[in-house]
């Protein structure tokens, strides 16, 4: 009888559902204040999750849920390179 392992889950910041850790984007801030998009989900800093589709990242940035995830003024020059980034997929 063999243990299977869970993989970890976390929430969509937008969406606000609980999905397996690799079915989701993570944004970092690095411990130095920049921002980048975590693929390898190893990167060192805090991280925010979203979902891999359109709708949640339109809903990320209408409502700039970035800001209130990290609680600081994210500038708009992240919300707009991670459009970019998510458009080269």
């Amino acid at each position: 009888m063999t243990k299977e392992k869970k993989s970890p889950e976390r929430m969509c910041i937008a969406c606000r559902e609980m999905k397996d850790k690799k079915l989701l984007l993570r944004i970092v801030r690095s411990p130095e204040g920049e921002f980048s998009l975590d693929r390898t989900g190893k990167k060192n800093g805090r991280g925010a999750y979203l979902c891999d589709n359109r709708d949640c990242l339109n809903k990320c940035l209408k409502g700039r849920l970035l800001n209130r995830t990290f609680k600081c003024d994210v500038p708009r020059e992240v919300y707009e390179k991670l459009s970019e980034e998510f458009d080269c997929d």
